[in-house]
């Protein structure tokens, strides 16, 4: 059986590392960036109808400031984010589990949100709401992980940067399968590998369950 290798930021890679391994596989992390908090200034909330998650990166490096916003309600991709918004004192008003257009798409199309988000994120243009970013972190590339042990492992790529990322480390891609978390994070991974596919919803579960699946796949002949 191949082994499963984490590639994003911590704390999220140990606890994928943790729940691979409820799964049964033998999983190691690598991650390939480091998430840091960034400086930023409050907005005033009484201007939005809602807070917007799409990480829990946000409530983990938001600090002191997020304390003025939990009158807000939360609009969260995913149970992830959801649950930090909980335990940072929000009330959350919707949780998706298929992405954020799914999410945006569920909601009212009429409500002003303030998005606290990454440095590197997705434009919001062709979006029904009005969305406000505010940068909280970024995610630093670590220089030269130790990439030693991914010959022969199924490679769990969480984001299109991380698979950009990995993309750009490895030379010799032909032992190595790719489970992506979603087909635009698949799609920058370019070829040469001897699988890559996407999981059927991006979350952890689903991204597990497709690792589970190529880790017991025959390699190529």
């Amino acid at each position: 059986m191949r082994r499963v290798l984490v590639l994003r930021p911590e704390p999220g890679a140990a606890a994928t590392v943790e729940l691979a391994r409820a799964c049964g596989l033998e999983a190691i992390a690598v991650p390939l960036f480091k998430v840091e908090p960034v400086a930023w200034e409050t907005p005033d909330a009484a201007t939005f109808d809602a807070l917007l998650l799409t990480s829990a990166n946000a409530l983990r490096c938001g600090g002191p400031g997020l304390k003025a916003l939990r009158g807000l309600p939360v609009h969260a991709v995913g149970e992830a984010s959801a649950g930090a918004a909980r335990s940072a004192g929000f009330d959350i008003a919707s949780a998706g589990e298929a992405g954020v257009e799914r999410l945006l798409g569920s909601i009212d199309p009429d409500l002003k949100l303030l998005h606290l988000c990454g440095e590197d994120r997705r434009s919001a243009e062709g979006m029904r709401q009005a969305i406000t970013p505010v940068t909280v972190y970024r995610s630093r590339a670590i220089d030269a992980p130790d990439l030693a042990g991914a010959p022969g492992t199924v490679a769990l790529v969480h984001s299109s940067r991380a698979g950009a990322r990995l993309a750009a480390l490895i030379g010799e891609r032909g032992s190595i399968m790719v489970a992506a978390i979603s087909a635009a994070a698949a799609a920058v991974v370019g070829g040469g590998w001897a699988a890559v596919e996407t999981a059927e919803r991006p979350s952890d579960d689903a991204l597990l369950a497709l690792a589970a699946r190529l880790c017991n796949k025959p390699a190529p002949q």
